[in-house]
């Protein structure tokens, strides 16, 4: 890890703030990843967006906006994870979101498979269509009109745009884990 967890105490007012604020968030949210260390620092992606508030607070707000205006199914989001943490071979994304797509009710095989850069063949068609959109922006590629147009007749047209968001928005933790080299 190339940016250490922060002491809260050490953190000026703004940054303690959203410290506490994310501290709250993934308390209700992450509840079987632990993601705060012995000494009350947040880990996973936290300490560089910390440490970086300029740049972290902003992306940080961006994540928070999707978790509070979710409508996609918690298993949908984590087909969706995975799939970017796959290929992006971001290890804290994939520690992270195989406890919580286990949490959700995935079995361990469909797990190692997203967590492989695979598709379970037990995914219902909602996750499906996930796991084919986000495969397809991960790889830097358009989503083809017929795939488009059946995740918005399976997902709604808010639901699918919902889901171009969602795999952005770990896009972008997943190059910030692994710019900083972020395990754990």
């Amino acid at each position: 890890m190339r940016v250490n967890p922060i002491n809260p105490e050490t953190m000026n007012e703004e940054v303690r703030y959203v410290h506490d604020e994310v501290f709250k968030l993934i308390t209700n949210s992450q509840g079987p990843v632990s993601m705060i260390n012995d000494k009350g620092a947040l880990t996973g992606p936290f300490p560089p967006m910390l440490r970086f508030p300029q740049f972290g607070i902003p992306a940080l707000s961006f994540v928070r906006s999707l978790d509070n205006h979710a409508t996609l199914s918690k298993k949908i989001r984590e087909v969706a994870i995975l799939t970017v943490g796959a290929a992006y071979g971001a290890r804290f994304e994939l520690y992270a979101h195989e406890i919580m797509a286990r949490h959700f009710g995935f079995s361990s095989a469909a797990v190692a498979s997203l967590a492989s850069g695979i598709r379970p063949a037990e995914l219902i068609q909602e996750e499906a269509i996930t796991y084919e959109i986000a495969s397809v922006l991960t790889k830097g590629r358009i989503i083809p009109n017929s795939a488009y147009n059946l995740a918005k007749e399976i997902l709604g047209e808010d639901g699918l745009a919902e889901l171009i968001f969602l795999i952005g928005a770990y896009t972008l933790l997943a190059t910030v884990l692994n710019g900083f080299d972020v395990l754990s």
